[in-house]
């Protein structure tokens, strides 16, 4: 089941992983993401500006209908039509990106779902928990089914395979 993957594209080159378990199962019991990448993709996220350049690394299908934008990040590509990234520079200086995963967590998320499987996952994992707060923040601010209640929160969970869309 082991397939070598090599990666060359504008922010890593000579890159070399493993994919060692079937993509989108055997995840670790504590991880439980409620949206596929594709789905993301497809939803709207990051201002269309993530994955633009990474494609092949990745099934066609993600991105067979995903909202992309390769000139700029659009926030209005997004579900919720709002702006809910902090850019690479503040990942990069708070220590949140890793050399492995240059373009951060949603990089990891994608290797991780087609099976990957390294030494970053229970930190990355612990990361994704974390977020579960938001939900928690939504729930107790908003009435059930109002989209229009904290939107860049919203966002921000669909950014972390979170589904804003169901609170």
């Amino acid at each position: 089941m082991r397939t070598r993957v090599l990666v060359n594209d504008t922010m890593q080159r000579g890159y070399v992983y493993d994919r060692t378990e079937p993509a989108g199962r055997n995840f670790a019991p504590e991880f439980r993401p409620q949206l596929t990448p594709a789905q993301m993709l497809r939803l709207g996220v990051f201002g269309g500006k993530y994955m633009t350049d990474c494609r092949r690394e990745f099934p066609r299908a993600w991105f067979a209908k995903a909202k992309l934008c390769a000139a700029r990040h659009d926030p209005a590509l997004n579900y919720f039509g709002v702006n809910a990234s902090q850019s690479l520079a503040v990942w990069r200086r708070n220590n949140w990106v890793r050399p492995q995963d240059p373009r951060g967590w949603f990089q990891w998320y994608c290797r991780y779902y087609m099976g990957r499987r390294g030494p970053d996952d229970a930190r990355q994992i612990a990361r994704w928990r974390a977020m579960a707060r938001h939900a928690a923040a939504i729930r107790k601010h908003c009435e059930p089914g109002d989209r229009e209640c904290r939107p860049r929160q919203r966002q921000a969970l669909l950014h972390w395979a979170y589904d804003s869309r169901r609170l």
